[in-house]
């Protein structure tokens, strides 16, 4: 049986989670609620930061559940890359200090947020005008990725929370906020490009 190792998600990181290679994922050690932060220390695992990361986790999950249905070559790249850099963001925020994380891996900055922003007018280029609200759904890659982006969202209030407490840098926060914008893009974008009609909402109006 091959003999237990430390694992980190970043490289030469080690946790205090131990795992026997190739054979067992589980360790026992938060049996009792509470798990390594990357860097060392042991936090809860509701802690805000944990939630804050876990949100993130979650959504790179859904990213990749919407690139496994879609069928479009452009927008599958660009999913793959969303999850690429949701793994960095969860790798600094699974982190208590930003500096670590800075001297292995390249942080999302600003020059990440602009280049989805020209995405997102690409695809604005591409689509017909939005004149009605839009219900999640329709192809189900777009479906996905509409469930993504409330997720997303959700990932962002849980950054504003841990930020009460703990150093969260401004451009992650601006990541996901831009990212959600992205999203609904994408889920527009699938619709179009697979000509699946977008659910319309229509509104109970009042008569008289």
């Amino acid at each position: 049986m091959p003999e237990a190792r430390r694992v980190g998600m970043l490289p030469g990181e080690f946790t205090t989670r131990e795992v026997a290679v190739a054979t067992r994922i589980y360790t026992r050690t938060g049996d009792r609620g509470d798990t390594g932060l990357f860097g060392g220390g042991r936090v809860r695992k509701d802690d805000p930061r944990v939630e804050a990361y876990g949100t993130v986790d979650e959504l790179n999950a859904l990213v990749g559940l919407a690139a496994a249905v879609a069928d479009d070559a452009q927008i599958k790249g660009w999913l793959g890359a969303i999850q690429s850099e949701l793994f960095v963001l969860g790798a600094e925020l699974a982190t208590p200090d930003p500096a670590r994380v800075k001297k292995q891996i390249v942080p999302l900055d600003e020059s990440t947020i602009a280049r989805w922003e020209s995405v997102i007018d690409e695809i604005a280029a591409e689509l017909p005008p939005l004149q009605h609200f839009v219900l999640p759904g329709g192809h189900p890659a777009a479906a996905h990725l509409h469930v993504a982006r409330t997720v997303c969202r959700r990932a962002e209030r849980r950054l504003l929370t841990l930020a009460r407490t703990a150093n969260v840098r401004p451009e992650c926060v601006a990541y996901l906020n831009r990212l959600s914008d992205l999203l609904f893009m994408l889920a527009r974008l699938v619709n179009h490009r697979e000509s699946t009609a977008e659910p319309i909402w229509e509104p109970p109006l009042r008569k008289g």
